[in-house]
């Protein structure tokens, strides 16, 4: 196969890894930038309050938050600061209004982004800014409890986001080393299992605790006009990752076992001229020194019999000259 092949191996997992490398980078700056249009399309959950108020006479509004609002003063909760929309991230939120107060335009313009934390979840009590009686009696025990959950489940997000990203890292780092040995490509092969494992697993969280977290907003907040949403742009960009991490592995196992860079170490021989200073290849032959011009070997060449037959062949009178096995 040669160099070029050895290089066309190498090259085609190479470009894979610095793709998933760039893709989770991409998702990492979401909602970092409230200036960016493109990153603040990147973000995990929507919550559309655009509409929210409490409206008592709704059936199915809790009745411990109707007593609430009935023996003070609601102005608390319905006119709180509460922005149209809350855009959730992986280290922080931003929130904003609507263009023209709709929910169906797509000009979300971005007044606020909240400080990056590596420890980072929503907290819609903190964030909106309800007393803790208000907040008991209005989301319910179910929205309590998806809450506690999410805020324990998206510290081990984090932390496989973080470590799929430095193993990525590391993976092309260790990838210049295959360029000169397969024991490089096994060694970049292993931490690409490691990136793409850790990958996997940050994919698979946040894609399952965002989807339960939408559906738990959606039914236990439906009664205060509160929509939550999956973001699809940065999903879309952590699954391609996601591919393009395992498509690397892949290509990094074959070339530690099927893109040798020496044609000899393929075919078993080597087909040309032995270079000075380099042993004889196996198959190949060297002539002995001729008992009849002693050890040194500087005297005049044999003559040999043309004519001999081959029953003489054994006889002490007959010339010939042996031949051994070299590296047999």
């Amino acid at each position: 196969m040669g160099k070029v092949g050895r290089f066309a191996c190498i090259f085609t997992p190479m470009v894979f890894t610095i793709c998933s490398l760039g893709l989770l980078i991409a998702v990492g700056l979401g909602g970092t930038n409230q200036n960016n249009a493109g990153l603040n399309r990147l973000w995990f959950f929507r919550a559309n309050t655009s509409d929210f108020h409490i409206d008592t006479t709704i059936k199915g509004v809790p009745t411990a938050l109707t007593n609430l609002l009935n023996s003070t003063n609601s102005a608390e909760v319905n006119t709180a600061d509460v922005k149209d929309f809350y855009h959730i991230s992986l280290w922080n939120y931003c929130s904003g209004d609507f263009g023209n107060n709709s929910t169906n335009n797509a000009n979300d313009h971005i007044t606020f982004c909240s400080p990056r934390t590596n420890s980072f979840w929503f907290n819609p009590v903190e964030v909106w800014g309800l007393n803790a009686t208000v907040a008991s009696s209005m989301f319910g025990k179910q929205l309590n409890d998806g809450l506690k959950a999410y805020r324990t489940v998206t510290k081990w997000m984090t932390i496989s986001y973080i470590v799929a990203t430095v193993a990525t890292g590391v993976e092309i780092l260790v990838g210049f080393l295959a360029l000169f040995s397969r024991w490089g490509s096994l060694s970049t092969t292993i931490v690409s299992f490691v990136s793409s494992v850790f990958l996997m697993g940050f994919a698979l969280t946040s894609t399952i605790l965002f989807a339960t977290l939408t559906g738990t907003f959606n039914h236990a907040l439906e009664f205060y006009n509160i929509h939550a949403s999956v973001g699809r742009d940065i999903f879309v960009l952590i699954w391609l990752s996601v591919a393009f991490s395992w498509a690397a592995g892949l290509f990094w196992l074959f070339s530690s076992c099927c893109c040798s860079g020496r044609a000899d170490k393929i075919k078993g021989y080597n087909e040309k001229a032995p270079k000075a200073g380099r042993k004889p290849a196996l198959y190949e032959y060297e002539r002995v020194e001729s008992p009849y011009m002693g050890h040194g070997g500087n005297g005049p060449a044999p003559t040999y019999n043309s004519n001999v037959q081959m029953g003489n062949m054994g006889k002490k009178d007959t010339a010939y000259e042996p031949f051994r096995h070299a590296d047999v």
